[in-house]
């Protein structure tokens, strides 16, 4: 009768000691926190510094330069000012890049300071072109390969 804890005819109950659990659960906790790797929080931008003697800045613009335009009312879509297709068949858009890619590739036109094959457009789009459209430029764009893919805003008085 040492052993009476108040079960039924007298028999001890099994008690399970969940210190020692929770002392792992947490040294795991911490093990797992500090080996989980730290994802970048910062979005990088590439900002041109502004020039320091602007009167004497005698600009030409790179012949390489290839800009997508999309019209506001007819939604149509300019490469360079030749027509390109529409917003909502953008295959021919996609079908120019691809060519002027594949002639940059075979005549060695290279980027600035690099061995890669120059692929930079920017796309110019009014403020009032919904998003949707701004899209699928974009996405027909990097299915030619484009990269990377500036984006410059029309009518900034709006």
């Amino acid at each position: 009768m040492g052993m009476s804890s108040g079960g039924p005819k007298g028999e001890a109950t099994p008690n399970i000691n969940v210190t020692p659990l929770i002392d792992v659960l947490l040294v795991l906790l911490i093990i797992f926190m500090v080996i989980t790797p730290v994802k970048p929080s910062k979005f990088e931008a590439k900002v041109p510094a502004e020039p320091k003697n602007q009167q004497n800045l005698d600009v030409k613009p790179n012949p390489l330069t290839l800009v997508v335009a999309i019209n506001r009312e007819t939604k149509g879509i300019t490469l360079n000012n030749e027509a390109a297709g529409d917003v909502s068949d953008a295959s021919a858009l996609t079908a120019k890049l691809s060519e002027i890619f594949k002639t940059r590739e075979n005549n060695g036109v290279f980027r600035e300071n690099s061995n890669e094959i120059e692929k930079t457009i920017f796309i110019k789009s009014p403020k009032t072109v919904r998003y949707g459209d701004v899209v699928k430029v974009i996405d027909a764009a990097k299915l030619a390969g484009a990269s990377p893919i500036g984006l410059q805003v029309d009518d900034l008085t709006d």
